[in-house]
């Protein structure tokens, strides 16, 4: 019998960007079954609630057609080891734009391996293409009326659109 591998990707996604449909695309290569944990973390003052961030990262990832990896999108509050085991995962994915991220992601990476070492992180590097792509300047792009068509994907463009014709504000 063939062992299923599967791997979570963890974010606050808030919102999906093509930077994080670029590195779940990447893992369904190298992984069976792809969970995206959409972390609740109001420790960062979402503009999305919880809800709206899975509906967006599903409808954004239903609309990439990738065949071939079973990919679930699903919200969490707590312990990233503690999700993943749930999930029955043996990998965390994590995506590094830039060198400046390497640091914290490897120490957080230290941190699981002492938790639990039968999970390992593996980290995929953005596309030369997204590795400047941040929710933060997208949001603040949009708010100021700037074009993000090039960032994120449709269904994003017209929700942040929507939030800030109700009066948000992105920080």
């Amino acid at each position: 019998m063939e062992k299923c591998r599967t791997g979570v990707y963890p974010g606050t996604f808030d919102p999906v960007t093509n930077g994080h449909l670029d590195i779940i695309s990447r893992a369904a290569k190298v992984l069976d079954r792809l969970i995206v944990g959409v972390a609740q973390n109001v420790g960062k003052g979402p503009l999305f609630t919880l809800e709206q961030r899975v509906e967006l990262t599903r409808e954004a990832v239903d609309a990439l057609n990738l065949e071939g990896t079973i990919i679930e999108i699903r919200p969490f509050n707590g312990l990233l080891m503690n999700f993943a085991l749930q999930q029955g995962a043996s990998v965390i994915v994590r995506g590094l734009r830039a060198v400046s991220d390497f640091e914290y992601e490897f120490q957080m990476a230290g941190m699981n391996a002492r938790l639990d070492s039968r999970v390992e992180t593996i980290f995929l590097m953005a596309s030369e293409g997204s590795q400047f792509i941040s929710s933060r300047f997208v949001k603040e792009i949009s708010f100021l009326e700037g074009k993000i068509d090039s960032f994120v994907p449709a269904v994003v463009r017209k929700a942040l659109k929507e939030r800030f014709a109700e009066g948000e504000r992105p920080w």
